[in-house]
């Protein structure tokens, strides 16, 4: 897992307007807490931030005011009508060697088995426990071969070594479902039958 360095400066106003100053600045208005201690608001540099974020569950590496601070994204507000804009950022403190729950995202490789099945994501992303500094971006999960009816449980995903399932083993995270098959319109064939 890389970690991404980021310069942030604490920030002392507050609410929609300070927010706005702050974007205006091309920066992006974030909270950093965690460990008992009190949250610290903080000012990010945007395309930076942006870019680091295109990473799942990056460590960043803070310097707020000569410190320096481990954190993860835990919550991220984008902007809904403008791609590539953030609006704000929660960060969660983590120290190097502890054990944080995040989500990572589950890939799929190979084929369904002949026929016309459909492969449902029921967990888009497996929640998991991993050291903080060496969390996955994500598990990739064999589908070659499965045919209607078939699951993918949680149990059945292999992870790296060092991470653990945050969820039950029974989860079922994928299946595969027998596509319907189209029906002729009933009710079309009853009227022309009708007619005659």
């Amino acid at each position: 897992m890389s970690e991404v360095k980021l310069s942030a400066e604490t920030r002392t106003e507050f609410g929609k307007g300070a927010a706005r100053r702050i974007r205006r600045e091309d920066k992006v208005p974030g909270v950093l807490y965690g460990h008992g201690t009190d949250p610290v608001h903080i000012a990010l540099p945007g395309h930076a931030l942006l870019m680091a974020l295109r990473t799942p569950n990056v460590l960043i590496s803070l310097d707020i005011d000569g410190k320096t601070e481990l954190a993860i994204p835990k919550d991220v507000q984008r902007d809904p009508m403008r791609q590539g804009i953030l609006k704000h950022v929660d960060l969660l403190l983590v120290k190097r060697g502890e054990k944080v729950n995040v989500d990572i995202f589950v890939h799929t490789e190979g084929e369904l088995a002949p026929g016309a099945n459909l492969l449902e994501h029921v967990l888009n992303a497996l929640p998991v426990e991993a050291e903080a500094t060496h969390i996955p971006e994500s598990v990739t999960v064999s589908i070659a071969g499965l045919d209607a009816g078939a699951s993918v449980l949680a149990k059945d995903i292999p992870l790296p070594a060092g991470t653990k399932l945050a969820v039950d083993d029974d989860t079922v995270v994928l299946q595969v479902l027998a596509a319907q098959a189209e029906e002729a319109p009933a009710d079309a064939a009853g009227d022309a039958a009708a007619e005659a």
